[in-house]
């Protein structure tokens, strides 16, 4: 291979691992070529990639082939023509006479095929496509298609093979196929992997591309498609070739002119062309494409935190020779094969096979077999491919856990999908893993196709319990993946969130976000702007997202009126930079529990913008209310800061879906009881920052929400305060001026209502209680509880109640106003007069009030969250303006050169409080709305002025141009751009719109005049020489654009706005509403300028530290725990109600209705279909159970009539036939076969049809032909001696016979002497049977090579030293070696003659210990002494072993020697280096506690079950 196809081992990371993708939140990026079409260095960079990384291959040797026909000559042995040789391979094979050699002749050049295919004729099919050569590394092309083709890594890889050649299909196995090929690849997010020409199962793969490209709209949703082909097998190919690569390339589809080539099929998304330098070979890309497919199996799909490898599954279609090949390479390699029965060949023999044991898969079978299927090329098998046939397919059976066939007929659920998935399910189950990491296994694939059907059907039985620890990982996964029905799921198996979600996990699904994504991209802005790193930070470049940096981005999504969510862990020891002591605490903040994680998760998936995950979290939660219109709020301010139009509409439209839920659960609440759906509204939620339902919804401009009746009562209260709600204005202002008629009749209180219907109602009560004195008690406390209000309660009542306090600043501010304007009007002269210092003393006390809004803050925010919370408000800035202003006149009428400009500041301010005024009337339900619309409207008229203001200077500056000649006053420059063309709007247009008319005394001829305008141009008789025609047109346009077109549109703009406003009158002015009556609660209830005396309380309370009475308690109100916990759950009730009546109303919408009855006639047909399909079989069935019926009695019969006749002594026991009554039914054949199957009667490994470390192929041998004792007249078995440099093969001595087992060649003499005919050495031979191969093979010596297999233990250990004890029983430890490259195993091998110890052994024992262990060499245990079925067996050489347990008991000096323990009781791996051809290599030792789901426990699971029993131990 060239060195050009090797990646840097920084490159070959970076793209091995695995990248984060959520299907429902990710859209795919516009392909690569797109991009670089933009971007000329893009481009360069891919093609300079191309050219460094990817080969193909050319003869460079012309050798004219005599096998092909004279008239395609002249052909080289490529098989290309002559004239597609360069120059320089001509000439070569001209000069130098040689024979052709493809691996001498055959060279690797830079790829000149690559970019994107267009299929012509077919619309816009297009792909990607490149060729590539057939020693090219996976890791490359890997690279290619994730990086450069922006391919998603697959959560499953699909390889499809079967006929290479067109073949038919069944049309409703053809739809099947198509289906459940299309669902799998949809649903798992899977890549296909075929062959890719427009033939044969190849064409099959495309139209089941093309069928889900048909339906789906979604690009996500597409199937990715590769086809690796043989780049000499490609018709049409010529026109792929350009050295800097096509964007597109041309392709047709030429079926009718293709020859033996192949067209590329159009269907495929992908084309990797691999190129061996020749031409009409078929097959030449298999090789590669096993590699590649091996190599994306090993990646990890999914985030580093919660991935797995890519799972592979082989899915066959028909087939010939090479299909079977394929399945056989593809099992060995633990793929999972499965086999579409009813498509022909090669798939229906094995299809059929598959239900037989064994022992009845037979050469004779797969005679019979081939006959049927193969009718018409039967006679071209030879005899020892049909035994090849059979030892392949014999091969196949025997991995039953691999092999599942599709049958469309018999299946139930006649889905090919769930047939693959299931495959995939049933091979996790021979990877060695325990009972509950296979099932986590399963699990974790499940989740990762988002099959929730199929977790439901196969992992979550009724057989199967799980603990709610065992789904935290899979939680964790389905979070991580966006697979909501899981997550549903699991909560439904108990998962406790509580436990599940610590800090840590917290912060690991933070960190978990995928890099593209805004939050992502928000999330490290947040972090990298911190001032103080996080401990820990100091020693790793990447820091992490931490809790609190959610808080702050929350904090800026949500607003500064809560306090933050997640606060930053204390370090305590911060000073003397203890790590240890700061990791400690940091870890125990981190494993705590969170206070509402239910909460924490729903915020998260807010955050990520998943519908579905946050609606499952709402759900669960508590606080409900609250958390809707969190979301809300966060959901609008990332509509707004987004940029994508359809993400942003996306966005608001999911928080006007939280909006109407707060809405809707609210009514549900205030329908129930209103007074505690109010309380709902003004409790401190602890759980969501410290804030009420109320500001959040204000917070969220939740108009609807505020509009809500059971709102606007509570607000309606608040406003009235303790007054009556029918008391009218009338009556408030009679009060205001007549104060003694506050204790008539004509104000009522809201508390003495209420006191009179509890009266009422008690009344009534006491009817009805049998307990005098019970009732007399119930009375008086009721009467206790609810007190008639005093005189000064009442007066202190009516004259803090904000209806009050607004009509007293009302007349207040009208008052204010009248002296403003009488000041400025009449009373403004130099020397103030009283009513001058009265305003001044007015303002004064105003600019007290506005510095205590400014500081007032009863929420407790901080000075600089209630500055901007101030700021934020409109009519403060205008009070401020208005305040700055008056103050600048002031200073100005103070001086006598300024006076007259103050008196205009001063009018100027009059101004802005008189348009104070209209905040002032926002309370009326009639004039807020208009005030509203005219705030709309100043917004509209923003946007006018800029289009106007265009049109005017661009009128105004060239009409000016043509008119004047360099004026250079730009008093009179403003007064023709601008001031003219304005005044044309109202009609203002001049009656001469020429300007010819003009008169040269009214107008300054050389513009000197500063108060005349300067003539337009004229000659010397004042004739004007400008075009008149071109004013007249530009006057006319101007008017057209202005005064039509513009005042039209401002009038559309007014009405459009006008319209809106109109239309949502209600819910505006409501909202509104709440502003006024938050600012009037908390106002001081004496207007200005009284004002000052309660100021003057406020400071003495500020001065005495005295917290005042009124703490906004109407608005805001902290419930005790008690109180809290039974609202909370009354509310959770209530959802569930509201949570049923929504499902309920769902489904009885006409679209639900008909889904449904969509479903129940599709669930009838298929049970129909099953029913029609079982009926056939039923009377068989029934039958076949008579007949064992009578069978049974019968043989009871028989058993009585023979115990009678013993009895009567007609005959002895021993001579009498044994019956065995069984009432059991008879086994299925297929299960028989699996239990035959568990115990192999002859070796399997040491037929392997490869030999290990060669390119020896055996002679096949079918299982029935193994032993010696049967004929087999075709075996013909090549011989095979690895060459060993290191020692002499001819002087090899081999081991004693003694030590070996007996041949076991008891039979036939004639058949056995017949079967040893011709061998290299008769005296040894294989015990068992046939291997397929003779000689020595890699083995030491002919005859058995003896192996030990030492098991060494010892108890496994605490820091204590006591023994670990579990399940009553002591845990054992076993000493496991790894020699570099190689798995963890026993420290076993074979032993050379006078060896007693492998070489694994002593390499990690020095030679006292060797003579220890030869000391305890006789005390050891004999686990087992026998043959081993190992792959290096042949006829002549096989390995026996010899099990030994050396168990090191407490007092034995060995027991620590080996490896030492560390403070936890686990022990330490060691590292001894040893020689290995010339270089030092390590080998490490370690002791591996002994239990069943451990890789090296799992191999020698049958020694080590032996070894615990004999020590009465844990396995």
């Amino acid at each position: 291979m060239s060195s050009t196809n090797k990646l840097s081992p920084l490159e070959a990371g970076k793209y091995g691992q695995s990248i984060t993708f959520h299907s429902s939140t990710i859209v795919r990026s516009p392909s690569f070529i797109k991009r670089v079409n933009s971007s000329a260095t893009e481009q360069t960079h891919f093609r300079k990639w191309i050219q460094e990384n990817l080969r193909k291959k050319s003869c460079a040797y012309f050798v004219e082939s005599e096998d092909v026909p004279k008239a395609t000559r002249p052909v080289c042995e490529c098989g290309y023509a002559k004239s597609q040789h360069s120059e320089e391979a001509l000439k070569a094979g001209q000069l130098q006479g040689e024979r052709w050699n493809a691996t001498k002749h055959i060279q690797q050049f830079p790829t000149d095929a690559f970019g994107d295919i267009a299929f012509e004729g077919l619309g816009q099919k297009s792909g990607k496509y490149v060729r590539v050569s057939n020693d090219t590394a996976p890791v490359a092309l890997y690279q290619l298609m994730t990086k450069y083709w922006e391919l998603d890594p697959p959560h499953l890889l699909i390889s499809v093979t079967g006929g290479a050649k067109n073949f038919n299909l069944k049309p409703d196995l053809r739809y099947m196929f198509l289906r459940g090929l299309m669902k799998v690849a949809q649903s798992t997010g899977a890549w296909i992997i075929s062959g890719g020409s427009f033939t044969g199962v190849m064409k099959y793969v495309g139209e089941a591309v093309r069928l889900c490209n048909m339906t789906s709209t979604q690009k996500e949703k597409q199937i990715i498609a590769i086809g690796v082909a043989s780049w000499g097998i490609v018709h049409n190919r010529d026109s792929l070739v350009d050295t800097h690569g096509k964007f597109p390339a041309t392709y047709y589809v030429d079926e009718e002119n293709q020859g033996r080539l192949s067209c590329l099929d159009y269907n495929h998304t992908h084309f990797i062309l691999v190129d061996n330098g020749t031409q009409g070979h078929y097959g030449v890309e298999i090789p590669l494409r096993t590699q590649l497919e091996r190599y994306i199996s090993k990646q990890r799909m999914g985030t580093e935190d919660a991935g797995l490898e890519i799972p592979i599954v082989c899915v066959v279609l028909e087939g010939g020779p090479g299909t079977l090949s394929t399945i056989h390479g593809a099992m060995s390699n633990g793929t999972p094969c499965v086999i579409v029965e009813g498509s022909g060949r090669v798939a229906d023999i094995l299809a059929t096979a598959a239900d037989l044991p064994m022992t009845e898969i037979t050469i004779p079978f797969i005679q019979k077999q081939l006959r049927t299927f193969f009718a018409e090329s039967y006679n071209m098998f030879s005899e020892r491919e049909i035994i090849l046939w059979t030892k392949k397919i014999q091969d196949i059976i025997r991995m039953r856990e691999l092999l599942t066939v599709f049958r469309p007929d018999t299946s139930r659920n006649n889905d090919l999908d769930v047939a693959i998935l299931q495959a995939l399910l049933k091979a996790s189950t021979s990877h060695g893993h325990k009972w509950q990491e296979n099932l986590d296994h399963q699990l974790q694939l499940a989740i990762a196709w988002n099959r929730l059907d199929i977790a439901k059907q196969h992992i979550f039985t009724d057989d199967k319990q799980w603990k709610s620890s065992h789904l935290y990982q899979a939680m964790f996964a389905a979070l991580v993946g966006n697979k909501h029905g899981f997550v549903e799921l699991f909560l439904e198996y108990g998962v406790n969130l509580n436990e599940f979600l610590s800090p840590r996990m917290l912060v690991r699904l933070y960190n978990n976000i995928p890099h593209h994504t805004p939050l992502y991209k928000k999330l490290r802005k947040v972090v990298d702007s911190e001032k103080h790193p996080q401990i820990g930070d100091k020693m790793e470049t990447n820091k992490k997202v931490l809790l609190h940096h959610v808080s702050v981005l929350l904090q800026e999504l949500l607003g500064e009126f809560m306090e933050p969510l997640y606060k930053q862990p204390s370090i305590s020891s911060r000073k003397s930079f203890d790590m240890k002591t700061i990791r400690r605490q940091q870890d125990e903040f981190y494993e705590g529990q969170l206070d509402s994680p239910e909460r924490d998760l729903f915020i998260w998936a807010i955050l990520m913008k998943r519908k579905n995950m946050a609606s499952i979290f709402w759900r669960q939660g508590m606080d409900s209310i609250a958390a809707s219109l969190i979301a809300c709020k966060i959901l609008k301010k990332i509509s707004s800061e987004e940029n994508d139009t359809d993400l942003s509409e996306l966005m608001e439209e999911l928080a006007q879906e939280y909006e109407d839920q707060a809405v809707g659960l609210f009514t549900e609440c205030y329908r129930k009881h209103a007074k505690r759906a109010q309380k709902l509204l003004v409790r401190v939620s602890a759980s969501w920052g410290n804030t009420t339902c109320l500001r959040l919804a204000l917070e969220a401009e939740s108009k609807k929400f505020m509009a809500h009746g059971g709102v606007q009562d509570l607000l309606t209260k608040i406003w009235w305060g303790e007054l009556s709600v029918e008391t009218h204005t009338w009556q408030i202002l009679l009060c205001l001026m007549l104060w003694p008629a506050i204790y008539s009749k004509l104000i009522t209180f809201r508390q003495n209502d209420v006191r009179k219907k509890e009266l009422s109602s008690n009344a009534e009560f006491s009817v009805k209680v049998e307990s005098l004195l019970t009732r007399q008690r119930s009375l008086i406390h009721k009467e206790e509880d609810v007190k008639p209000l005093s005189c000064w309660q009442q007066l202190r009542a009516f004259y803090t109640a904000p209806v009050v306090v607004f009509y007293w600043n009302v007349l207040a501010y009208f008052g204010f106003l009248w002296l403003f304007s009488y000041v400025i009007l009449i009373d403004f002269h130099s020397q103030p007069s009283g009513r001058e210092y009265l305003l001044y003393a007015w303002i004064a006390t105003l600019v007290c009030e506005e510095l205590r809004q400014f500081l007032y803050d009863p929420d407790s925010f901080g000075f600089r969250k209630k500055a901007l919370l101030y700021i934020n408000s409109a009519w403060n800035l205008m009070d401020v303006a208005a305040i700055l202003i008056f103050i600048v006149g002031l200073v100005c009428r103070l001086f006598p050169a300024t006076f007259y400009h103050g008196r205009v500041i001063f009018a100027l301010d009059f101004i802005i409080y008189c348009l104070r005024l209209m905040h002032i009337f926002t309370v009326s339900k009639t004039l807020g709305p208009k005030i509203i619309m005219l705030e709309m409207m100043m917004k509209d008229i923003f946007f006018f002025l800029f289009l106007l203001f265009v049109i005017i200077v661009a009128y105004g500056v060239a009409n000016h141009a043509i008119l004047i000649h360099n004026d250079e006053r730009l008093n009179w420059i403003f007064h023709g751009v601008v001031y003219k063309s304005y005044l044309m709007l109202y009609g203002d247009i001049p009656t001469d719109i020429s300007y010819s008319g003009f008169d040269l005394n009214q107008c300054s001829v050389n513009g000197t005049d500063p108060y005349q305008p300067k003539c337009a141009e004229h000659n010397s008789i004042g004739e004007p020489i400008f075009p008149e025609w071109l004013t007249i047109l530009l006057l006319c346009l101007y008017l057209l654009f202005t005064n039509i077109l513009l005042l039209n549109l401002l009038i559309a703009m007014f009405n459009y706005t006008f319209q809106v406003i109109q239309d949502n009158t209600d819910k505006i002015w409501k909202f509104q509403r709440y502003s006024l009556i938050e600012e009037y609660y908390t106002r001081p209830p004496a207007p200005p300028p009284f004002i000052i005396f309660s100021h003057i309380v406020v400071l003495i309370e500020c001065a005495t530290c005295k917290q005042s009475k009124r703490k906004h308690k109407k608005f805001k109100k902290q419930l005790d725990e008690k109180e809290e916990a039974d609202i909370l759950s009354w509310e959770n009730i209530i959802k569930e109600n509201y949570l049923v009546k929504q499902t309920r109303n769902q489904n009885q919408s006409v679209n639900e209705q008909v889904k449904c009855t969509l479903e129940k006639v599709e669930l009838v047909a298929e049970v129909l279909d099953v029913n029609r399909e079982s009926n056939k079989f039923e009377v068989m069935e029934q039958t076949i159970h008579h007949l064992e019926d009578q069978m049974l009695q019968s043989m009871r019969a028989l058993n009585w009539i023979m115990n009678t006749l013993m009895n009567k002594d007609f005959s002895s026991r021993e001579n009498a036939p044994a019956l065995v009554i069984s009432d059991g039914r008879i086994k299925n054949k297929e299960d028989v076969g699996e239990e035959g199957d568990l115990k192999p009667k002859y070796h399997i490994k040491a037929r392997s049809l490869v030999y290990p470390d060669s390119n020896i192929e055996r002679f096949p041998v079918p299982d029935e032909m193994v032993p010696w004792q049967v004929k087999f007249t075709e075996y013909n078995p090549p011989s095979y001696t690895a060459e060993r440099p290191d020692e002499n093969r001819l002087t090899r001595k081999t081991a004693p016979l003694a030590d070996c087992l007996d041949s076991g060649l008891d039979g036939d003499t004639a058949i056995v002497n017949e079967s040893l005919q011709n061998r290299v050495n008769p005296d040894h031979v294989n015990p068992v049977g046939r291997t397929g191969l003779t000689g020595k093979g890699s083995l030491h010596s002919f005859g058995c090579n003896l192996m030990m297999e030492p098991i060494i233990t010892r108890f496994h250990r605490n820091s204590d030293n006591s023994v670990v004890v579990k399940g009553s029983k002591n845990v054992l430890e076993l000493l496991v070696v790894q020699y570099p490259g190689e798995d963890w195993t026993l420290p076993a091998g074979i032993l050379n003659p006078g060896q007693k110890f492998p070489k694994k052994l002593k390499l990690i024992l020095n030679a006292k210990m060797m003579s220890m262990f030869q000391n305890l060499q006789n005390e050891a245990l004999k686990i087992y002494r026998g043959y081993v079925d190992d792959p290096r067996n042949t006829d002549d050489a096989w390995i026996e072993t010899e099990v030994l347990n050396f168990h090191l008991n407490e007092g034995n000096s060995l027991i620590n020697t080996l490896t030492s323990r560390a403070d936890s009781g686990v022990s330490r791996e060691i590292r001894l280096p040893f020689l290995q051809q010339g270089s030092v290599q390590e080998i490490m030792a370690k002791w591996q506690v002994m239990e069943q789901g451990v890789p090296v426990c799992m191999v020698y699971k049958d020694y080590l079950q032996t070894v615990a029993g004999n020590h009465s131990a844990h396995f």
